[in-house]
């Protein structure tokens, strides 16, 4: 890129930063990206593409034979790889539907029965597949460690081997039974994402809807007499049509098919079908089976043949045996007399989607209990829902699920009052079945073996358009007469019947044997009668006929109609026929040469027939007709035709088309037009131009025809009256019409590319190059023979031709150039065996043509072509691809395929459509989509270019567009976007990697000038040589012309990570990887050294990558984080940026091109978390295939900021690629520390304190939206999850093997090796080299230890045993070795390790866990060097503290379903560990995510206090700083259970002494943090007056940091919980609380134990009493459980020993008066909680309730051990109080209550007139005034003979004298709300007031006299 005015601004800012400056001015000089300052990198970059190599040159001169064979690797490049084949059609049918051979047929004719039976022509696809299957399974475990079995121990594990031995053995064994494809076992590319994937169209085919099987199994009437005939069809209701064509059955009897044998002369096969297929293309609920229903034609009116089977009854065979057989022998005479005519008898409906419907939720429901589905439901129809009926309304109108109801069984009972029943089955057809028949009657394939019944096809006639091209011949007309009127003419003429005949002349023998039959006769009929109703002169009809049309029509065809009377009863003394001539009609099949369709109504003629009548319509002949010439026939004509198009702009263009083929007689005749030989031209343009305007559905019926012809039109010019008429530009704006209008159409479908679906199945299977005149010299041919190209142009092209292919070494021999036969047969016109043949397939050439149109297009028509430029360019490539089929390949180079007119065709095309894309985004805005639908389009154009053109000539048209496409995205960044999906789309070829010529690329290091680069002692290298190797990591010019594509792409990389945009980025990084994973899956590729080589093609994206490192986000979580004490401590991302640099040997965060960046203090991390793992599985796929040797090279050269960079990579690589849980360990940060430190290095020491591991926060935190996988799925998920952690860091082993062979610091840096070879399951002996650096394990960072004891914890309880084995080995080694140095923090970091583990882990194998302690205690007692010392016992008593632990674990498996149990459980665990600080937090802290898992946020944020607590006691005695919280005192005022959290003396446990307390929430951000989490969820709890709480305590610590920033944000938070306090106040609902005791021995500890639960707001006894029924009877059995409904004391006596027994009561929170006065608040009122009361009514004779005078009630006051809220949601009573009430005080209690909700409802701030009212009408309403005045009756009626209750009588007389002053309050408030028509219910209210208050009065007003005496000795019995 030249330098730009841009530049030097660049330079002299860059000044400030003089050591980075040369590194930008050399950036400038050597490449064509320039990295800009950081005020310019978030704009988009632009880059001149580099020029390409000439690569037909390339491949001819430059080739060794080495390559040569490699290349072979790829497929037989550089040939082509684009290739056309004939695929036979698939015929449903035996045979293709085709007219009978030896008719002569009209041109349209034949040219449709060819398009619907010669081959497709398609472009060849080849794929590649790669699969995988494993599973493993699980054993159970044991408790006692002493009775279980170890595993076998590894043999040698203390015979300690030289390191040269050791690197040997593990490098061959890190090689062994590695995966060789890395991209196997990651996640496929998003198929979203993916837009290289170019949808194959689905294969034209036949169009069927969705299909149902009807099978008529019986129809049955009361009595059987005669022959009976079903007709069946399907009707839409709501679009008020017939869908279906007609099918017969006959389920007669052959004794009643015998009464009819006279009248048929044979039974067809096809003519006794019972099933038939329907086809519904648009389900609906209005659509109904209609089952109509004839007989024979008898005497009688319908209603009198009707009468005998209503009356007579076979069950009454004694009396009506008699009758029945003189009606069948009736009905034998009918039928001998009358056989051939019918009547119409009954019809009956069936709502199929009902049918369907209520199959379809049966099967739901039986599926379950029926799996193999043999039986099929049965419904009973006994009535057709009216549209307005409920019924009907339940019916779901979207849920019509055709294709997947259960077989059902319909019975119709519901015909003839029901003495008819139909009987019929109904399932769905998924494949056809044998034994069926098309509606033609062609067998369908598969054709049975044996002989069974056929199945019928039944024709549907969608009640809407379907828009699919014809694609078989089908040839038929359906005939509907309708009604006939004879009324106003004198005769006798009523039984009316219409025979029908389809005629080819005039001479009774000419009717045709076409007409379809019906049910028991012959396929085909020359005549049919229609049905008679008896005595009606004007009968409407029902008939259907279906009639095959012949294939060519003449004039003379017509139908015939002749109107006859039958007489039913022969008259004495009449024999014969009972036929009487009525009269004719007719109907001619043409008219002006178009197939008549539609109604019509027709006259009737009385005489004879006249000769040549068939030529006119019946309105000519000069004849006697009926009624004065009058129509009196209607009828309808519908077509079913793939020939006969029905539309006049198809019909007219068609017909001229054929004109110019000759053979034709001028003028030629269009309907009433005549068209001379001079006129048809401009006919022929007027046609074209009229296509647009012909209906859509006919167009798409007949487009690929219409297509055909259009491009035949294009192709060649004609010569029409000796003048040359070129009619291409006409025909190619009607293509670009016709493409316009498919695409505008909201009826078609498009594809996922915008492709119109009809469009782009025509291009891939029905396009093929027009064929040429059958003779060029005949002189009736109208196609000009006059080209472009002149014969010296032709000329000279073979000329250099012949040069060009002599001098080519590359061209293959004739042993590969065998080609398809059958693709030589379909091309055996075009194939051109000898130089002029080949002359003239040059003159004329389609895609010429079609390129030149394109050009040269203008206005609407070029908008549109270039709009819609996929079809175009579909287009030109298949018909390139048919005319380098025809090419003498061997012969001809690449270069001389295609002329240079059409080069520049070409070029102009793609620079014309490129520059439209951003045409399309400037002019119009939300046109995005499209411009993107148009570059996709481009992309794939060039895609197919690659393989058929000048592969150099492609290259630069991929450079111009690069070009064009660059200089435009500074204005439209969206460009940027759309360039990479175009190169994503050219990378996606399949010879991609020869393109690239990936061949040519340095496989291994070049010679070196140094003995040995591999000995640590050799010598350096020249700089030269340095500087070439480093080149190979660098995305130089050379490197992006020799390999175009990809150099293309990864400066699209590198340029979009510069741009800091995550969108561009993931685009560019999603195309490389998408690439990578191509080649790792491609079966070409499985070599090591092909591998090699396509690794090497890549290498300049590790520069990229190791340069990009700070883009990157591997916390899992997609958002960038800051460090500091208001991060969330349990969202931190596992490395911190600073820590990541500091480790890398970068403290100060100012490696690479981020410098500029973090001096803006901008988030480093731009890209995704997916996005980043792509791009780091791409780097590590380099990696793992590149040579080592070059990697060796690339390493020892590389300077040590650079290699700094690259161990950082490394490091986000293992964090990145963990296995879930069972993660490898982060060690990595082992090697960085050392190599930060070594002297080698420009480091120092300052930055180790400040620095601390992560612990527990690296796993990579994997999101998945499916919850239903299945356990297959699981385990192969967690299988290939395995493999690739397992894979990655195998890898980023190999890397890190061959960094310490050529560095200096080989004994340090191999700290990491041989930790990370044990964790990965490689050798053990790695881990025994762990004593060489036992200092920085167990003294220096605590959490180091920490960190691998829990790894290899988690391996040891693998279910893999050589896992499990070499951890067990590894951690007694730990043990072992820390026994000299600090064995007490060892088992402090493992007890604490496997408590994490525990806690957090769910789908950790405890059983394996168990049998690996069993195994280290067997390594303990067999060390035989340390039994004399107290490692053993030592080992021993840790072992068995850790068992306890896993037996904890266990029983807390078992109570997973049981949440209380379960937070029990975890609270006696951190119980246990309150001298463990860190322990007891952890458990704390695994309690807070359980109970906010559960939504519990309360009970979690008490965790967090807790945890707070005690995190602040041990802060106290390190610290003393006022503005800490003195320890667990200082949070009483959020909760007095707190104090339990004082930590122990000091002389127990020291804080800051053996690892104790030194996690990272022993620190004042981590007590920030912990109350943080607090505060939130107490906000989400809707607690927030204990916000304030918990901010009072975090306030002081902010002030004294200064953190004002954070300051700022708490007050903000506390502003939203006052506001909070204020809106909802009274509306917040707290818990509900409920008493649960548990009796019986089945529940061991809990038996007799009560405890109080706490449930969410609103929680009803129901729903807790049936959540613990479910858990218990799933515990104990449903027999075993009973829960006691009552809340009495329960008598142990009485309760059965062998059953459980829960009583669960409500209960509420109680306090004494004197409480009252503090807690004022509803929250005052739920919290801290420590006292609860419930009530039990009870009288004196046992029963619970009873009159009020006897009415007791006894309160019981429990105490809990604990003040909720708590850290569990259950807590034990510790203390119970009972005191009963006499009935007086029961009254007292009840009025007080009724008063205090009257005047809380009255004086309420804003009144609630509803609630106010209700209380209203319970106190002084009518119907409920007796309980109150009762109780006073009861209680005040008369003064207590008692004394001791003269103070109770009083008291409720007072109480009753308030509440009838607050009545009265109520009723006044009430005056004020109500509305003006609730007036009279507030008279009614007042005057029940008033009648309560005067029958109150005197009770009220009746003083006890003793109670107001003046006291003059106090008495003992009056207190």
């Amino acid at each position: 890129m030249p330098a730009c005015s841009g530049f030097h601004l660049c330079k002299s800012l860059c000044l400030l930063f003089s050591d980075r400056y040369e590194v930008l001015e050399n950036i400038h000089d050597s490449t064509c990206l320039v990295m800009l300052p950081f005020f310019l990198l978030c704009s988009p970059q632009t880059y001149d593409a580099v020029e390409p190599l000439d690569l037909e040159e390339f491949f001819m001169s430059q080739l060794k034979s080495g390559d040569s064979a490699l290349m072979q690797e790829f497929g037989d490049f550089p040939d082509d790889d684009l290739k056309v084949e004939q695929v036979e059609k698939e015929c449903r049918t035996i045979r293709h539907s085709v007219p009978e051979d030896g008719v002569e047929l009209d041109p349209h004719v034949r040219d449709c029965i060819k398009s619907y039976t010669q081959p497709w022509l398609v472009k060849s696809p080849t794929l590649a597949t790669l699969t995988d299957d494993s599973g493993h399974t699980l054993t159970s475990s044991d408790f006692n460690l002493r009775c279980l079995t170890p595993d076998k121990r590894v043999e040698g594990l203390l015979a300690f081997s030289s390191h040269e031995e050791l690197d040997r053995f593990n490098q061959e064994t890190r090689q062994g039974n590695r995966h060789p494809e890395l991209f196997a076992l990651y996640p496929p590319p998003d198929e979203d994402d993916t837009v290289e994937i170019r949808p194959v169209p689905d294969c034209p085919r036949e169009h069927i809807g969705e299909r149902v099987m009807i099978r008529c199994l019986s129809i049955k009437f009361e009595i059987e007499i005669e022959p009976i005939f079903a007709t069946m069809a399907l009707y839409d209701l709501k679009e008020k049509k017939k869908i279906s064509e007609n099918f017969y059955c006959d389920l007669n009897s052959e004794q009643f098919k015998n009464f009819l044998k006279n009248h048929t002369d044979h039974i067809d096969p096809s003519s006794t079908a019972k099933s038939a297929i329907f086809s519904i293309t648009y389900p609906s609920t209005d659509i109904y089976l209609v089952i109509k229903i004839e007989k024979v034609l008898q005497q009688g009116e319908i209603s009198d043949c009707v009468d005998p089977y209503v009356t007579l009854r076979e069950c009454d065979s004694g009396k009506n045996k008699d009758k029945i057989e003189k009606l069948r022998n009736q009905a034998d005479s009918f039928c001998q007399r009358l056989g051939r005519y019918r009547m119409p008898f009954a019809w009956a409906t069936v709502n199929i989607m009902e049918v369907i419907n209520s199959a379809t939720l049966e099967r739901d429901i039986t599926d379950s209990e029926n799996t193999k589905g043999g039986k099929s439901s049965s419904i009973e129809r006994r009535g057709l829902p009216r549209r307005n009926s409920e019924r009907y309304s339940t019916i779901d109108e979207p849920f019509c699920n055709v294709s997947g109801f259960k077989p059902a069984t319909i019975t119709i009972s519901t015909i003839i009052k029901q003495v008819c029943s139909i009987k019929l089955d109904m399932s769905p057809v998924n494949d056809t079945p044998t034994s069926c028949l098309s509606t033609e009657l062609i067998p369908l394939k598969p054709v049975a073996e044996k002989s069974t019944r056929l199945i019928k096809e039944v024709l549907e006639f969608p009640s809407s358009e379907v828009y699919v091209p014809h694609n078989i011949y089908r040839n038929l007309l359906y005939v509907y007469p309708q009604r006939l009127n004879f009324v106003n003419r004198l005769t006798s003429a009523r039984n009316i019947t219409i025979k029908i005949q389809f005629m080819s002349g005039e001479d009774p023998t000419s009717a045709m044997c076409v007409i379809f039959g019906k049910s028991s006769g012959p396929e085909f009929l020359s005549e049919v009668y229609t049905p008679v109703t008896y005595h009606n002169k004007s009968p409407d009809f029902y008939e259907e006929l279906k009639i095959a049309l012949p294939a060519r029509l003449t004039e003379r065809h017509h139908l015939l109609f002749t109107f006859f009377h039958i007489s039913c009863q022969q008259k004495q003394n009449q024999s014969g026929s009972c036929e009487t001539l009525i009269g004719y009609s007719w109907l001619p099949i043409l008219n002006i040469d178009r197939l008549q369709t539609g109604q019509y109504c027709l006259p009737i003629i009385l005489e004879r027939l006249p000769v040549n009548y068939s030529l006119h319509t019946p309105e000519v002949p000069p004849v006697k007709w009926m009624e004065g010439h009058k129509g009196l026939f209607n009828l309808e004509i519908q077509a079913v035709s793939s020939v006969h198009t029905q539309d006049n702009h198809l019909e007219r263009f068609f017909t001229l088309c054929h004109a110019l083929e000759g053979g034709v007689i001028f003028p030629v005749r269009i309907r009433e037009e005549k068209i001379p030989e001079n006129k048809l031209e401009h006919e022929l343009k007027l046609s074209i131009i009229a296509l647009s305007s012909s209906s859509l559905e006919a167009l798409v019926l007949f487009l690929h025809r219409v297509l055909d012809k259009l491009f035949t039109l294009i192709m060649q010019p004609m010569v029409i009256a000796g003048q040359t008429a070129n009619l291409a530009q006409i025909a190619f704006e009607s293509v670009v019409s016709i493409v316009n209008s498919l695409h505008n159409s909201q009826e078609l479908i498009r594809d996922q590319l915008g492709r119109n679906s009809l469009l782009a199945t025509y291009l891939y299977w029905v396009f093929r190059l027009p064929d040429p005149p059958r003779d060029m010299q005949n002189a009736g041919s109208r196609y000009s023979t006059m080209g472009r190209a002149t014969a010296a142009t032709v000329g000279s092209m073979l000329l250099q031709s012949r040069i060009r292919s002599s001098s080519n070494p590359d061209i293959p021999g004739p042993h590969n150039s065998a080609e398809d036969d059958e693709v030589k047969n379909i091309l055996s016109a075009k194939v051109l065996t000898s130089i002029m043949t080949f002359v003239f397939s040059l003159l004329q050439q389609f895609h010429e043509e079609l390129a030149l149109q394109m050009v040269v297009s203008t206005g609407v028509c070029r908008e549109n072509a270039y709009k819609y430029a996929w079809f175009f360019f579909e287009l030109l490539v298949k018909s390139m691809a048919q005319h380098v089929s025809q090419l003498d390949k061997y012969n001809i180079p690449r270069r001389s395929r295609f002329s240079d007119r059409f080069k520049d065709d070409i070029t102009t095309i793609v620079s014309v459509v490129t520059a439209e894309i951003g045409t399309i985004l400037v002019k119009q805005q939300k046109e995005v989509e499209q411009a993107e639908k148009v570059n996709i389009s481009l992309a794939f154009f060039l895609y197919d270019l690659m393989s058929l053109m000048d592969r150099g000539f492609v290259f630069h048209l991929v450079k111009n567009y690069c070009n064009q496409m660059s200089a435009k995205s500074v204005s439209m960044p969206t460009l940027i976007s759309m360039r990479l999906e175009f190169l994503r789309i050219l990378c996606s070829h399949e010879h991609y990697l020869n393109l690239s010529l990936f061949f040519s690329s340095p496989a291994s290091a070049p010679a070196s000038p140094c003995p040995s680069i591999s000995s640590q002692s050799s010598g350096s290298c020249s700089f030269q040589e340095q500087q070439r190797i480093l080149a190979l990591f660098e995305l130089s010019p050379e490197f992006k012309q020799q390999h175009y594509l990809t150099g293309l792409l990864l400066t699209e990389l590198s340029a979009a990570l510069d741009m800091e945009s995550e969108g561009y980025g993931k685009t560019s990084i999603n195309a490389i990887y998408s690439l990578l994973c191509a080649h790792d899956l491609d079966h070409r590729c499985i070599k090591p050294e092909v591998r090699a080589k396509v690794a090497a093609l890549y290498l300049p994206l590790v520069g990229i990558i190791i340069e990009s490192t700070n883009y990157l986000d591997f916390t899992g979580t997609g958002k960038n984080k800051s460090g500091g004490p208001d991060d969330d401590l349990e969202n931190v991302p596992p490395i911190n940026q600073s820590v990541a640099m500091a480790i890398a040997g970068n403290p100060f965060n100012t490696l690479g091109r981020n410098a500029l960046l973090s001096m803006q203090g901008k988030s480093i991390a731009t890209l995704a978390a997916d996005t980043s793992r792509h791009l780091l599985v791409c780097f590590l796929w380099v990696m793992k295939n590149a040579d080592r040797n070059l990697i060796q090279r690339w390493t020892t050269d590389m300077p040590p900021s650079q290699l700094n960079k690259l161990l950082e990579l490394l490091t986000i690589c293992i964090s990145c690629f963990e296995y879930r849980v069972f993660c490898t360990i982060s060690v990595l940060f082992f090697f960085h520390a050392v190599f930060i430190y070594h002297p080698g290095t420009d480091r120092t020491m300052g930055q180790r304190e400040v620095l601390r591991w992560r612990k527990d926060l690296t796993q990579w935190r994997q999101t998945n939206d499916r919850q239903d996988k299945t356990k297959a799925e699981l385990d192969q998920e967690a299988l290939i999850s395995g493999n690739l952690a397992t894979e990655s860091n195998l890898i980023v082993l190999d890397l890190l093997e061959t960094i310490v062979q050529v560095r200096t610091v080989l004994n340090t840096l191999k700290l990491f090796m041989y930790i990370s070879v044990c964790v990965c399951g490689c050798v053990y002996h790695r881990v025994c080299v762990c004593v060489q650096f036992g200092d920085l394990l167990f003294e220096e960072e605590a959490e180091q230890c920490a960190d691998l004891c829990q790894k290899v914890l988690q391996y040891c309880s693998s279910p893999v045993d050589e896992n499990r084995s070499q951890a067990c080995a590894t951690l007694y080694l730990i043990m072992r070795y820390s026994y000299s140095n600090n064995f007490s923090r060892v088992k402090m970091q493992v007890t604490m390790s496997l408590a994490s583990l525990v806690g957090k882990s769910s789908d950790f194998q405890e059983e394996y866990l168990r049998r690996s302690l069993r195994t280290i205690l067997a390594y303990a007692e067999e060390d035989t060097e340390m039994q004399n010392t107290q490692l053993p016992s030592q080992v021993d008593e840790l072992l068995r503290n850790l068992n306890s632990i896993l037996s904890d674990t266990v029983k807390m498996r078992e109570f997973q379903e049981d949440p209380e149990m379960l937070m029990d459980l975890m609270y006696r665990i951190a119980k246990g560990y309150q001298t463990s600080p860190d322990l007891r937090l952890t458990w704390l802290q695994n309690m807070a995510e359980k109970h906010n898992n559960r939504k519990c946020y309360t009970e979690s944020a008490m965790c967090l206090v807790h945890a707070a607590a005690l995190v602040a006691e041990y802060l106290s005695m390190l610290e003393d700083h006022k503005y800490l919280p003195v320890g667990s005192v200082t949070f009483q005022n959020i909760s007095p259970n707190v104090l339990e959290e004082s930590a122990v003396s000091d002389d127990i446990l020291s804080p800051d002494e053996d690892g104790v307390c030194s996690g990272r929430y022993f620190t004042e951000s981590g007590l920030v943090g912990l109350l943080e989490q607090a505060a939130e969820l107490f906000s989400n709890g809707g607690l927030y007056e204990a916000v304030n709480e918990v901010y009072k305590i975090i306030i002081p610590i902010l002030e004294a940091h200064r953190d004002f920033r954070k300051l700022a944000s708490t007050h903000d938070k506390l502003q939203r919980a006052f506001d909070n306090i204020i809106l909802k106040g009274h509306k917040r609902m707290f818990g509900t609380y409920f008493r649960v005791g548990f009796y019986g021995a089945k529940f061991g500890d809990l038996d007799e134990r009560e405890f109080i639960y706490k449930e969410p707001g609103i929680t009803h006894l129901p729903e807790i009493s049936h959540r613990l029924e479910n858990f218990y009877s799933q515990c104990f059995g449903d027999d075993t459980l009973v829960m006691i409904k009552d809340s009495t004391p329960v008598d142990r006596k009485q309760l059965n020993p062998n059953k459980a027994y829960i009583q669960i009561t409500y209960v509420e929170p109680y306090f004494d008066d004197y409480e009252m006065k503090d807690r004022l608040t509803n929250f005052e009122k739920n919290f801290n909680l420590r006292r609860f009361m419930y009530t039990t009514p009870f009288t004196k004779s046992g029963r619970p309730r009873g009159e009020l005078n006897e009415q007791y009630k006894r309160k019981t006051i429990l105490t809990t051990m604990h003040a909720f809220p708590y850290v569990k949601t259950r807590i034990n009573v510790i203390q119970k109080e009972e005191f009963d009430l006499t009935p007086i005080e029961v009254a007292i209690e009840d009025m007080q209550k009724k008063t205090r909700e009257l005047a809380v409802a009255t004086h309420r701030e804003q009144p609630d007139a509803k609630m106010l009212q209700m209380l209203l009408q319970g106190s002084v309403g009518a119907t409920v005034n007796q309980g109150p005045l009762e109780v006073a009756q009861v209680f005040l009626n008369e003064i207590p003979a008692d004394p001791k209750l003269f103070r109770h009588h009083n008291k409720l007389r007072l109480c009753f004298k308030e509440f009838i002053m607050r009545c009265g309050e109520a009723v006044e408030k009430n005056k004020h709300l109500i509305a003006s028509d609730q007036k009279e219910y507030q008279q009614e209210l007042k005057k029940n007031y008033n009648r309560l208050r005067e029958n109150l009065r005197p009770m009220l007003e009746r003083k006890i006299p003793e109670l107001y005496k003046p006291i003059i000795r106090p008495r003992l019995e009056n207190r």
